[in-house]
């Protein structure tokens, strides 16, 4: 028995298609597991082969690129239920203020508090920002091996969070923001 199976496992062809096979079951399995997969649909895994590829809504086909996507991290030792919930505490340097981003319920309720006028933001926001939200989105892909595959296979695509609501990290929804989340997500797929 222990030289067939060596037989079959010396085999390239064999060898490929079992560790593909074992990849694949990891992958599901590690799904099972993800609260973004609970609540919104889950991208195909295949190969995406137009030259762009346009991301926002959560509830749409590549939604995991979304910092509002359900992929809790954690990052120096601490809990983040999203990458927007790190995101936006960041932008405060009062610890309470950070943790009531951190506890917030969703997503949409870290961006809120971020947001909110009543608490001043650090003085270094617009000189950090660039930094935490590349913390944030390079932990949610090393942490979650499927979306770095999701990633891979979106190839030589342009990336663009096309939404008329954001110029900075999205594209103002004519492709004239800066997109800065997109090349961001660029940049983590060249490294993988």
């Amino acid at each position: 028995m222990i030289e067939l199976l060596e037989k079959f496992w010396n085999n390239p062809a064999m060898k490929k298609s079992i560790s593909l096979f074992f990849v694949l079951w990891i992958l599901s399995l590690s799904v099972l597991a993800i609260p973004h997969y609970e609540k919104y649909p889950k991208t195909p895994v295949q190969q995406y082969s137009d030259e762009i590829l346009d991301f926002y809504s959560v509830n749409s086909a590549y939604g995991e690129f979304s910092n509002f996507a359900l992929f809790p991290l954690v990052i120096d030792g601490v809990e983040w239920a999203t990458s927007e919930h790190y995101y936006q505490a960041h932008k405060y340097d009062d610890p309470s203020l950070m943790e009531w981003v951190r506890s917030a319920p969703t997503p949409f309720e870290a961006a809120k508090r971020g947001r909110d006028k009543n608490f001043p933001k650090r003085n270094d926001w617009e000189e950090r920002k660039d930094y935490f939200m590349t913390v944030a989105v390079v932990e949610k892909f090393r942490s979650y091996p499927e979306l770095a595959l999701l990633l891979k296979l979106t190839g030589k695509a342009r990336l663009f969070e096309h939404t008329k609501n954001d110029c900075y990290w999205g594209d103002c929804g004519d492709r004239t923001g800066k997109n800065k989340l997109g090349l961001l997500l660029e940049e983590i797929r060249a490294g993988l």
